[in-house]
Protein backbone atom coordinates (compact mmCIF):
# COMPACT_ATOMS: atom_id res chain seq x y z
CA UNK A 1 0.00 0.00 0.00
CA UNK A 2 1.44 3.38 -0.97
CA UNK A 3 1.51 6.38 1.31
CA UNK A 4 -1.08 8.15 -0.79
CA UNK A 5 -3.42 5.15 -0.43
CA UNK A 6 -2.93 4.60 3.29
CA UNK A 7 -5.77 5.55 5.64
CA UNK A 8 -5.85 9.04 7.07
CA UNK A 9 -5.16 7.66 10.56
CA UNK A 10 -1.68 6.52 9.42
CA UNK A 11 -0.74 10.00 8.19
CA UNK A 12 0.18 13.01 10.26
CA UNK A 13 -1.56 16.35 10.30
CA UNK A 14 0.16 19.37 8.73
CA UNK A 15 2.37 21.46 11.02
CA UNK A 16 0.95 24.65 12.52
CA UNK A 17 2.88 27.91 12.41
CA UNK A 18 4.00 29.57 15.64
CA UNK A 19 2.14 32.71 16.81
CA UNK A 20 4.97 35.02 15.73
CA UNK A 21 5.05 33.44 12.26
CA UNK A 22 1.28 33.88 12.01
CA UNK A 23 1.66 37.55 12.98
CA UNK A 24 4.35 38.20 10.36
CA UNK A 25 2.42 36.36 7.64
CA UNK A 26 -0.74 38.28 8.54
CA UNK A 27 1.17 41.57 8.34
CA UNK A 28 2.54 40.56 4.92
CA UNK A 29 -0.99 39.79 3.66
CA UNK A 30 -2.40 43.07 5.00
CA UNK A 31 0.51 44.98 3.43
CA UNK A 32 -0.48 43.70 -0.02
CA UNK A 33 -3.13 46.44 -0.18
CA UNK A 34 -0.58 49.20 0.61
CA UNK A 35 1.53 49.50 -2.57
CA UNK A 36 3.01 52.86 -1.52
CA UNK A 37 4.99 51.09 1.24
CA UNK A 38 7.39 49.71 -1.40
CA UNK A 39 8.62 53.13 -2.52
CA UNK A 40 10.81 54.03 0.53
CA UNK A 41 12.40 50.55 0.60
CA UNK A 42 13.15 50.62 -3.12
CA UNK A 43 14.54 54.16 -2.89
CA UNK A 44 17.04 52.91 -0.29
CA UNK A 45 17.85 49.79 -2.30
CA UNK A 46 16.30 47.58 0.39
CA UNK A 47 14.22 45.27 -1.80
CA UNK A 48 14.03 42.75 1.06
CA UNK A 49 11.80 45.22 2.93
CA UNK A 50 9.21 45.56 0.16
CA UNK A 51 5.93 43.67 0.47
CA UNK A 52 7.14 41.10 -2.04
CA UNK A 53 10.53 40.81 -0.37
CA UNK A 54 9.11 40.33 3.12
CA UNK A 55 6.70 37.64 1.92
CA UNK A 56 9.46 35.74 0.14
CA UNK A 57 11.77 35.87 3.16
CA UNK A 58 9.01 34.59 5.44
CA UNK A 59 8.18 31.71 3.09
CA UNK A 60 11.90 30.88 2.82
CA UNK A 61 12.04 30.79 6.64
CA UNK A 62 9.03 28.46 6.80
CA UNK A 63 10.57 26.18 4.18
CA UNK A 64 13.72 25.88 6.31
CA UNK A 65 11.89 25.27 9.59
CA UNK A 66 9.17 22.95 8.22
CA UNK A 67 11.32 20.97 5.76
CA UNK A 68 9.43 22.65 2.93
CA UNK A 69 6.14 20.98 3.87
CA UNK A 70 2.75 22.78 3.82
CA UNK A 71 1.99 24.65 7.04
CA UNK A 72 -1.20 25.91 8.69
CA UNK A 73 -1.26 29.70 9.06
CA UNK A 74 -3.84 31.88 10.82
CA UNK A 75 -4.52 35.29 9.27
CA UNK A 76 -7.15 38.04 9.60
CA UNK A 77 -8.71 36.61 6.41
CA UNK A 78 -9.02 33.03 7.67
CA UNK A 79 -6.96 29.99 8.59
CA UNK A 80 -5.22 28.43 5.59
CA UNK A 81 -3.07 25.46 4.71
CA UNK A 82 -0.26 27.05 2.71
CA UNK A 83 1.99 24.93 0.43
CA UNK A 84 5.49 26.44 0.43
CA UNK A 85 6.67 25.39 -3.04
CA UNK A 86 5.09 25.46 -6.48
CA UNK A 87 5.57 21.69 -6.80
CA UNK A 88 3.80 20.98 -3.52
CA UNK A 89 0.97 23.33 -4.49
CA UNK A 90 0.40 21.47 -7.74
CA UNK A 91 0.73 18.03 -6.15
CA UNK A 92 -1.55 18.81 -3.20
CA UNK A 93 -4.32 20.34 -5.30
CA UNK A 94 -4.08 17.66 -7.99
CA UNK A 95 -4.47 14.93 -5.37
CA UNK A 96 -7.43 16.76 -3.80
CA UNK A 97 -9.06 17.11 -7.21
CA UNK A 98 -8.54 13.43 -8.03
CA UNK A 99 -10.15 12.52 -4.69
CA UNK A 100 -13.14 14.76 -5.46
CA UNK A 101 -12.49 16.60 -2.19
CA UNK A 102 -12.56 20.21 -3.38
CA UNK A 103 -15.45 22.67 -3.30
CA UNK A 104 -15.84 25.71 -5.58
CA UNK A 105 -12.64 27.76 -5.68
CA UNK A 106 -12.74 31.51 -5.03
CA UNK A 107 -10.26 34.31 -5.58
CA UNK A 108 -8.80 36.35 -2.72
CA UNK A 109 -8.11 40.06 -3.15
CA UNK A 110 -5.27 41.95 -1.47
CA UNK A 111 -7.88 43.25 0.96
CA UNK A 112 -8.95 39.73 1.92
CA UNK A 113 -12.25 39.74 0.03
CA UNK A 114 -13.42 36.52 -1.63
CA UNK A 115 -14.69 36.78 -5.20
CA UNK A 116 -16.04 34.35 -7.75
CA UNK A 117 -13.88 32.75 -10.43
CA UNK A 118 -15.24 31.45 -13.70
CA UNK A 119 -16.19 27.79 -13.08
CA UNK A 120 -13.72 25.53 -14.88
CA UNK A 121 -15.15 23.54 -17.79
CA UNK A 122 -13.25 21.11 -20.04
CA UNK A 123 -12.54 22.33 -23.56
CA UNK A 124 -11.80 20.23 -26.61
CA UNK A 125 -8.05 20.59 -27.16
CA UNK A 126 -8.21 20.19 -30.94
CA UNK A 127 -10.88 22.86 -31.27
CA UNK A 128 -8.88 25.26 -29.08
CA UNK A 129 -5.58 24.72 -30.92
CA UNK A 130 -4.07 27.92 -32.26
CA UNK A 131 -4.99 28.77 -35.86
CA UNK A 132 -2.22 29.72 -38.27
CA UNK A 133 -0.05 32.49 -36.84
CA UNK A 134 2.44 35.08 -38.00
CA UNK A 135 2.78 37.56 -40.88
CA UNK A 136 3.02 34.80 -43.49
CA UNK A 137 -0.54 33.67 -42.61
CA UNK A 138 -2.02 37.12 -42.10
CA UNK A 139 -4.51 36.91 -44.94
CA UNK A 140 -5.55 33.31 -44.33
CA UNK A 141 -9.16 33.05 -43.10
CA UNK A 142 -8.08 30.65 -40.34
CA UNK A 143 -5.28 32.96 -39.14
CA UNK A 144 -5.55 34.14 -35.55
CA UNK A 145 -3.99 37.45 -36.58
CA UNK A 146 -6.61 37.96 -39.29
CA UNK A 147 -9.38 37.19 -36.80
CA UNK A 148 -8.03 39.81 -34.40
CA UNK A 149 -7.23 42.47 -36.98
CA UNK A 150 -10.54 44.36 -37.08
CA UNK A 151 -10.80 44.89 -33.34
CA UNK A 152 -7.10 45.71 -32.93
CA UNK A 153 -7.53 48.32 -35.67
CA UNK A 154 -10.54 49.66 -33.77
CA UNK A 155 -8.44 49.98 -30.61
CA UNK A 156 -5.57 51.70 -32.43
CA UNK A 157 -8.01 54.12 -34.07
CA UNK A 158 -9.30 55.15 -30.62
CA UNK A 159 -5.98 56.79 -29.74
CA UNK A 160 -6.08 60.29 -28.39
CA UNK A 161 -4.15 63.16 -29.96
CA UNK A 162 -1.02 62.34 -27.98
CA UNK A 163 -1.09 58.70 -29.07
CA UNK A 164 -2.26 57.32 -25.72
CA UNK A 165 -5.20 54.99 -25.36
CA UNK A 166 -7.64 55.43 -22.50
CA UNK A 167 -8.19 52.22 -20.49
CA UNK A 168 -11.93 51.96 -21.07
CA UNK A 169 -11.53 52.37 -24.83
CA UNK A 170 -8.95 49.56 -24.88
CA UNK A 171 -11.13 47.41 -22.58
CA UNK A 172 -14.22 47.78 -24.76
CA UNK A 173 -12.25 46.89 -27.89
CA UNK A 174 -10.75 43.80 -26.25
CA UNK A 175 -14.13 42.57 -24.98
CA UNK A 176 -15.46 42.90 -28.52
CA UNK A 177 -12.43 41.00 -29.82
CA UNK A 178 -12.96 38.26 -27.22
CA UNK A 179 -16.60 37.80 -28.20
CA UNK A 180 -15.60 37.54 -31.87
CA UNK A 181 -12.89 34.94 -31.25
CA UNK A 182 -14.96 32.77 -28.90
CA UNK A 183 -18.58 33.15 -30.03
CA UNK A 184 -18.24 34.48 -33.59
CA UNK A 185 -18.58 37.66 -35.64
CA UNK A 186 -22.28 37.89 -34.78
CA UNK A 187 -21.39 38.08 -31.07
CA UNK A 188 -18.84 40.88 -31.51
CA UNK A 189 -21.42 43.68 -30.99
CA UNK A 190 -23.27 41.71 -28.28
CA UNK A 191 -22.12 43.72 -25.26
CA UNK A 192 -24.84 42.08 -23.15
CA UNK A 193 -23.00 38.75 -23.49
CA UNK A 194 -19.95 40.19 -21.72
CA UNK A 195 -22.13 41.73 -19.03
CA UNK A 196 -23.87 38.42 -18.37
CA UNK A 197 -20.48 36.64 -18.23
CA UNK A 198 -19.25 39.16 -15.63
CA UNK A 199 -22.38 38.78 -13.48
CA UNK A 200 -22.34 34.97 -13.65
CA UNK A 201 -18.62 34.84 -12.80
CA UNK A 202 -19.04 37.15 -9.81
CA UNK A 203 -21.86 34.91 -8.52
CA UNK A 204 -19.89 31.65 -8.93
CA UNK A 205 -20.20 29.60 -5.77
CA UNK A 206 -23.24 31.57 -4.52
CA UNK A 207 -26.88 30.55 -4.58
CA UNK A 208 -27.57 33.26 -7.18
CA UNK A 209 -25.24 31.60 -9.69
CA UNK A 210 -28.05 29.46 -11.11
CA UNK A 211 -29.97 32.45 -12.46
CA UNK A 212 -26.85 33.96 -14.02
CA UNK A 213 -25.88 30.63 -15.55
CA UNK A 214 -29.34 30.24 -17.12
CA UNK A 215 -29.16 33.75 -18.59
CA UNK A 216 -25.71 33.00 -19.95
CA UNK A 217 -26.92 29.82 -21.61
CA UNK A 218 -29.78 31.67 -23.29
CA UNK A 219 -27.33 34.26 -24.60
CA UNK A 220 -24.84 31.74 -25.95
CA UNK A 221 -27.58 29.62 -27.52
CA UNK A 222 -28.27 32.55 -29.86
CA UNK A 223 -24.75 32.32 -31.27
CA UNK A 224 -24.63 28.52 -31.33
CA UNK A 225 -27.75 28.35 -33.51
CA UNK A 226 -25.73 29.38 -36.57
CA UNK A 227 -22.09 29.35 -35.41
CA UNK A 228 -19.35 31.32 -37.13
CA UNK A 229 -16.93 28.65 -38.47
CA UNK A 230 -13.91 30.88 -37.74
CA UNK A 231 -14.80 31.11 -34.04
CA UNK A 232 -14.23 28.65 -31.22
CA UNK A 233 -17.98 28.03 -31.12
CA UNK A 234 -17.90 27.07 -34.80
CA UNK A 235 -14.96 24.71 -34.31
CA UNK A 236 -16.64 23.00 -31.34
CA UNK A 237 -19.84 22.52 -33.34
CA UNK A 238 -17.89 21.18 -36.32
CA UNK A 239 -16.32 18.56 -34.03
CA UNK A 240 -19.76 17.41 -32.91
CA UNK A 241 -19.70 18.92 -29.41
CA UNK A 242 -23.29 19.34 -28.24
CA UNK A 243 -24.74 22.44 -26.64
CA UNK A 244 -24.74 20.90 -23.15
CA UNK A 245 -20.94 20.63 -23.25
CA UNK A 246 -20.26 23.63 -25.51
CA UNK A 247 -22.07 26.29 -23.44
CA UNK A 248 -20.06 25.92 -20.19
CA UNK A 249 -16.82 25.54 -22.17
CA UNK A 250 -17.52 28.69 -24.20
CA UNK A 251 -18.59 30.63 -21.10
CA UNK A 252 -15.38 29.73 -19.26
CA UNK A 253 -13.22 30.43 -22.31
CA UNK A 254 -14.85 33.79 -22.94
CA UNK A 255 -14.26 34.86 -19.33
CA UNK A 256 -10.56 33.93 -19.54
CA UNK A 257 -9.99 35.36 -23.03
CA UNK A 258 -11.59 38.65 -21.95
CA UNK A 259 -9.25 38.83 -18.95
CA UNK A 260 -6.14 37.93 -20.94
CA UNK A 261 -6.78 40.13 -23.99
CA UNK A 262 -7.66 43.23 -21.96
CA UNK A 263 -5.38 42.96 -18.92
CA UNK A 264 -2.50 40.61 -19.70
CA UNK A 265 -2.00 41.85 -23.28
CA UNK A 266 -1.72 45.47 -22.11
CA UNK A 267 0.76 44.46 -19.40
CA UNK A 268 2.74 42.59 -22.05
CA UNK A 269 2.80 45.67 -24.30
CA UNK A 270 4.14 47.69 -21.36
CA UNK A 271 6.85 45.09 -20.74
CA UNK A 272 7.83 45.19 -24.42
CA UNK A 273 7.97 48.98 -24.32
CA UNK A 274 10.22 48.84 -21.24
CA UNK A 275 12.56 46.35 -22.88
CA UNK A 276 11.67 43.58 -20.42
CA UNK A 277 10.67 41.15 -23.21
CA UNK A 278 11.80 40.54 -26.77
CA UNK A 279 8.73 38.94 -28.37
CA UNK A 280 4.96 38.79 -27.89
CA UNK A 281 5.21 35.26 -26.50
CA UNK A 282 7.91 36.25 -24.00
CA UNK A 283 5.97 39.36 -23.00
CA UNK A 284 2.71 37.49 -22.35
CA UNK A 285 4.51 34.72 -20.47
CA UNK A 286 6.33 37.26 -18.30
CA UNK A 287 3.12 39.20 -17.63
CA UNK A 288 1.29 36.03 -16.56
CA UNK A 289 4.20 34.97 -14.38
CA UNK A 290 4.75 38.29 -12.64
CA UNK A 291 1.20 39.62 -12.60
CA UNK A 292 -1.21 36.64 -12.65
CA UNK A 293 -4.87 37.71 -12.86
CA UNK A 294 -5.62 35.15 -10.13
CA UNK A 295 -3.03 36.36 -7.61
CA UNK A 296 -4.42 34.22 -4.80
CA UNK A 297 -7.09 31.53 -4.66
CA UNK A 298 -8.76 29.62 -1.84
CA UNK A 299 -9.70 25.94 -2.26
CA UNK A 300 -12.16 24.61 0.37
CA UNK A 301 -11.75 20.93 1.25
CA UNK A 302 -15.16 19.22 1.49
CA UNK A 303 -13.97 15.68 2.25
CA UNK A 304 -10.81 14.34 3.95
CA UNK A 305 -7.98 12.97 1.82
CA UNK A 306 -4.32 12.01 2.15
CA UNK A 307 -1.50 13.56 0.16
CA UNK A 308 1.89 11.89 0.57
CA UNK A 309 2.24 11.64 4.37
CA UNK A 310 -0.24 14.39 5.28
CA UNK A 311 -3.87 13.92 6.30
CA UNK A 312 -5.97 16.86 5.11
CA UNK A 313 -9.24 17.19 6.96
CA UNK A 314 -12.62 18.43 5.75
CA UNK A 315 -13.08 22.14 6.44
CA UNK A 316 -9.46 22.97 5.56
CA UNK A 317 -8.92 25.85 3.14
CA UNK A 318 -5.86 25.61 0.90
CA UNK A 319 -4.33 28.93 -0.15
CA UNK A 320 -2.55 29.11 -3.50
CA UNK A 321 -0.62 32.30 -4.26
CA UNK A 322 1.64 31.57 -7.28
CA UNK A 323 3.31 35.00 -7.35
CA UNK A 324 4.64 34.49 -3.80
CA UNK A 325 6.21 31.14 -4.60
CA UNK A 326 8.20 32.06 -7.70
CA UNK A 327 11.82 33.08 -7.39
CA UNK A 328 12.57 36.79 -7.98
CA UNK A 329 14.71 35.98 -11.03
CA UNK A 330 12.78 32.93 -12.21
CA UNK A 331 12.24 33.07 -15.95
CA UNK A 332 9.57 31.53 -18.13
CA UNK A 333 11.32 29.09 -20.43
CA UNK A 334 10.00 27.59 -23.66
CA UNK A 335 8.77 24.50 -21.79
CA UNK A 336 7.01 26.40 -19.03
CA UNK A 337 3.44 27.56 -19.42
CA UNK A 338 2.22 29.93 -16.69
CA UNK A 339 -1.15 30.48 -18.35
CA UNK A 340 -3.39 27.84 -16.76
CA UNK A 341 -2.40 28.54 -13.14
CA UNK A 342 -2.41 32.29 -13.66
CA UNK A 343 -5.85 32.50 -15.29
CA UNK A 344 -7.88 29.56 -14.02
CA UNK A 345 -8.34 28.03 -10.58
CA UNK A 346 -8.51 24.45 -11.86
CA UNK A 347 -5.71 22.29 -10.40
CA UNK A 348 -6.01 19.84 -13.29
CA UNK A 349 -4.87 22.23 -16.03
CA UNK A 350 -7.08 24.22 -18.36
CA UNK A 351 -7.22 24.23 -22.16
CA UNK A 352 -9.29 27.42 -22.05
CA UNK A 353 -6.51 29.21 -20.17
CA UNK A 354 -3.94 28.09 -22.72
CA UNK A 355 -6.21 29.33 -25.51
CA UNK A 356 -6.62 32.68 -23.69
CA UNK A 357 -2.84 33.05 -23.48
CA UNK A 358 -2.58 32.37 -27.23
CA UNK A 359 -5.16 35.07 -27.94
CA UNK A 360 -3.24 37.54 -25.73
CA UNK A 361 -0.07 36.74 -27.71
CA UNK A 362 -1.99 37.33 -30.93
CA UNK A 363 -3.22 40.70 -29.67
CA UNK A 364 0.33 41.79 -28.79
CA UNK A 365 1.69 40.51 -32.10
CA UNK A 366 -1.04 42.23 -34.13
CA UNK A 367 -0.70 45.53 -32.24
CA UNK A 368 3.09 45.65 -32.64
CA UNK A 369 2.75 44.91 -36.37
CA UNK A 370 0.89 48.23 -36.66
CA UNK A 371 2.28 50.55 -33.98
CA UNK A 372 5.11 50.84 -31.47
CA UNK A 373 4.09 50.76 -27.78
CA UNK A 374 5.61 53.53 -25.63
CA UNK A 375 5.29 53.26 -21.85
CA UNK A 376 4.16 56.54 -20.30
CA UNK A 377 3.13 55.56 -16.77
CA UNK A 378 4.01 54.08 -14.38
CA UNK A 379 7.68 54.59 -15.13
CA UNK A 380 9.81 51.45 -14.84
CA UNK A 381 12.71 49.79 -16.60
CA UNK A 382 13.59 46.22 -17.52
CA UNK A 383 15.88 45.86 -14.49
CA UNK A 384 13.43 47.46 -12.03
CA UNK A 385 10.03 45.93 -12.73
CA UNK A 386 7.22 46.64 -10.25
CA UNK A 387 5.91 43.87 -7.98
CA UNK A 388 2.31 44.68 -8.97
CA UNK A 389 1.00 46.17 -12.21
CA UNK A 390 -2.72 46.86 -12.41
CA UNK A 391 -3.57 47.16 -16.13
CA UNK A 392 -6.18 49.81 -15.29
CA UNK A 393 -3.37 52.12 -14.11
CA UNK A 394 -1.22 51.65 -17.22
CA UNK A 395 -0.81 54.47 -19.71
CA UNK A 396 0.66 53.25 -22.98
CA UNK A 397 0.99 55.29 -26.16
CA UNK A 398 0.83 53.75 -29.61
CA UNK A 399 3.36 55.44 -31.89
CA UNK A 400 3.07 54.91 -35.61
CA UNK A 401 5.86 52.87 -37.16
CA UNK A 402 8.46 54.89 -39.06
CA UNK A 403 8.00 55.52 -42.73
CA UNK A 404 5.72 57.48 -45.09
CA UNK A 405 2.08 56.47 -45.48
CA UNK A 406 -0.15 56.52 -48.50
CA UNK A 407 -3.71 57.85 -48.71
CA UNK A 408 -5.06 54.60 -47.21
CA UNK A 409 -2.90 54.89 -44.11
CA UNK A 410 -0.46 52.14 -45.19
CA UNK A 411 3.22 52.36 -44.38
CA UNK A 412 5.72 51.48 -47.07
CA UNK A 413 5.68 47.71 -47.55
CA UNK A 414 2.71 47.22 -45.27
CA UNK A 415 -0.20 45.16 -46.55
CA UNK A 416 -3.11 46.55 -44.55
CA UNK A 417 -4.19 49.93 -43.16
CA UNK A 418 -3.50 50.78 -39.53
CA UNK A 419 -7.12 51.64 -38.89
CA UNK A 420 -6.29 55.10 -37.59
CA UNK A 421 -4.73 58.37 -38.67
CA UNK A 422 -1.02 58.87 -38.10
CA UNK A 423 -0.11 60.52 -34.82
CA UNK A 424 0.54 64.21 -35.48
CA UNK A 425 3.32 64.45 -32.89
CA UNK A 426 5.35 62.12 -30.68
CA UNK A 427 3.50 60.96 -27.56
CA UNK A 428 4.13 62.97 -24.42
CA UNK A 429 6.20 61.45 -21.66
CA UNK A 430 7.40 62.65 -18.31
CA UNK A 431 10.54 64.71 -18.79
CA UNK A 432 9.82 65.84 -22.36
CA UNK A 433 10.74 69.43 -23.21
CA UNK A 434 7.97 72.08 -23.37
CA UNK A 435 8.36 72.19 -27.15
CA UNK A 436 7.19 68.57 -27.35
CA UNK A 437 4.06 69.37 -25.39
CA UNK A 438 3.59 72.42 -27.59
CA UNK A 439 3.62 70.22 -30.69
CA UNK A 440 1.04 67.93 -29.07
CA UNK A 441 -1.14 70.92 -28.18
CA UNK A 442 -0.98 72.23 -31.77
CA UNK A 443 -2.11 68.79 -33.01
CA UNK A 444 -4.99 68.77 -30.52
CA UNK A 445 -6.03 72.29 -31.54
CA UNK A 446 -6.09 71.27 -35.20
CA UNK A 447 -8.23 68.26 -34.34
CA UNK A 448 -10.68 70.36 -32.32
CA UNK A 449 -10.94 72.87 -35.16
CA UNK A 450 -11.68 70.12 -37.69
CA UNK A 451 -14.32 68.74 -35.35
CA UNK A 452 -15.95 72.18 -35.07
CA UNK A 453 -16.02 72.46 -38.85
CA UNK A 454 -17.60 69.00 -39.18
CA UNK A 455 -20.33 69.88 -36.67
CA UNK A 456 -21.07 73.15 -38.43
CA UNK A 457 -21.25 71.37 -41.80
CA UNK A 458 -23.65 68.80 -40.31
CA UNK A 459 -25.83 71.59 -38.91
CA UNK A 460 -25.98 73.21 -42.35
CA UNK A 461 -27.64 70.11 -43.85
CA UNK A 462 -31.12 70.91 -45.16
CA UNK A 463 -32.50 67.74 -43.57
CA UNK A 464 -32.93 69.61 -40.26
CA UNK A 465 -35.42 72.02 -41.88
CA UNK A 466 -38.35 69.58 -41.83
CA UNK A 467 -39.73 70.22 -38.35
CA UNK A 468 -39.22 72.02 -35.06
CA UNK A 469 -37.32 69.09 -33.49
CA UNK A 470 -34.80 69.16 -36.34
CA UNK A 471 -34.28 72.89 -35.93
CA UNK A 472 -33.66 72.45 -32.19
CA UNK A 473 -31.09 69.75 -32.90
CA UNK A 474 -29.41 72.06 -35.46
CA UNK A 475 -28.94 74.62 -32.68
CA UNK A 476 -27.42 71.96 -30.42
CA UNK A 477 -24.92 71.07 -33.15
CA UNK A 478 -24.02 74.72 -33.70
CA UNK A 479 -23.53 75.17 -29.96
CA UNK A 480 -21.14 72.23 -29.86
CA UNK A 481 -19.31 73.58 -32.90
CA UNK A 482 -18.84 76.97 -31.23
CA UNK A 483 -17.49 75.41 -28.04
CA UNK A 484 -15.03 73.26 -30.02
CA UNK A 485 -13.85 76.31 -31.95
CA UNK A 486 -13.29 78.26 -28.73
CA UNK A 487 -11.45 75.33 -27.18
CA UNK A 488 -9.25 75.04 -30.27
CA UNK A 489 -8.38 78.71 -30.02
CA UNK A 490 -7.45 78.37 -26.32
CA UNK A 491 -5.34 75.27 -26.88
CA UNK A 492 -3.54 76.94 -29.78
CA UNK A 493 -2.65 79.95 -27.63
CA UNK A 494 -1.28 77.60 -24.96
CA UNK A 495 0.71 75.74 -27.63
CA UNK A 496 2.29 78.99 -28.82
CA UNK A 497 3.39 79.84 -25.26
CA UNK A 498 4.96 76.38 -24.89
CA UNK A 499 6.90 76.66 -28.17
CA UNK A 500 8.07 80.26 -27.70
Amino acid sequence: MTTADSPATAARRPATARPLENAVFSAAMVAQRLPWTDAPARALGLDALTRDGLTRRLLAHLRRTRSGRPVRLSTPYGSFLVPLTAGDTEGLLTRADEAGALGPVSGLTAGGQRYGLSPHAPLDREASAAPAEGPEALEAPESLDALLAEDVDRAVAARRGDGTLEWHAWYRSMLRLSRRVVAGAGAAPDTLLSEVIAVATAAAGDRSYGAGSAALRRRLDLHLADPDPASLAGRLTARGVGADAAVPALAHTLALVSEASAGTALQALALLAAGAAVSPRDAVGEALRRYPPVTAAVYPVRAPFVWEDLAIGAGTEILRAPAWLRGPDEAVGPDRDPGPAALCGSPAGCAAARFAALVAEGVVRTVTARVRPVLIAPGFTADRLPDTLDPRTLLVAFEDLAGPRDDCGRAAGEGRPTGGAATAAPPAAYGYAPESYGALAHASADRLERHAQSLAACAANSGWNKDEAGERFRMVLLGHAERCAKAADGVRRAAERLTD
